[in-house]
């Protein structure tokens, strides 16, 4: 499984692509443990506005993962 973190979130982690191997089975069970090895990473994937894509789909709530899946977290947008 690959996972992408973009803007803040990638600077907060010090990477930006990841391969999680074995893949989690779900979007919760991923952010569980990318928390555990990174405790401020795992709140600012849960906090306000941060988004997760599953496989370039934007998905709300709870997504079911298989070891091909690209998932990445995206911060909040500002614009101007």
């Amino acid at each position: 499984m690959r996972v992408l973190l973009f803007g803040r979130l990638g600077d907060l982690a010090g990477w930006r692509e990841r391969a999680f191997d074995p893949a989690p089975a779900t979007l919760s069970a991923l952010k569980a443990l990318i928390a555990t090895g990174d405790a401020a990473l795992g709140a600012a994937l849960d906090g306000p506005g941060v988004r997760a894509a599953v496989d370039r789909a934007i998905v709300r709530g709870e997504a079911a993962l298989s070891p091909a899946s690209e998932v990445a977290f995206l911060p909040p947008m500002s614009g101007g």
